[in-house]
């Protein structure tokens, strides 16, 4: 998870959804170290950083069900975004 964040960061959005083909979130961020990331790319790109499997977006669901659960079993905090795009 924490390479995946620290590529996210390193890439900047626009090249990181390109590199790993997902897109923005649009329902909930995770909170990381007082800053928000897109869950479903993040866990789908750590999954594949951890297995050396590609999971594409439509592999997986990100909400609550999906991403937003697994994230949250492994100690993350994951929240609804608000109105404004930001929760």
């Amino acid at each position: 998870m924490l390479r995946a964040i620290q590529e996210y960061d390193q890439l900047g959005p626009e090249a990181f959804f390109s590199a790993h083909g997902f897109g923005p979130t649009t329902t909930y961020d995770l909170l990381w170290d007082e800053r928000l990331y897109p869950p479903k790319a993040i866990l789908g790109t750590a999954y594949e950083f951890a297995t050396g499997q590609h999971l594409a977006s439509g592999d997986f669901e990100g909400g609550k069900a999906g991403a937003v659960r697994v994230l949250g079993k492994l100690g993350f905090t994951v929240r609804p975004r608000g109105p404004a795009g930001r929760g």
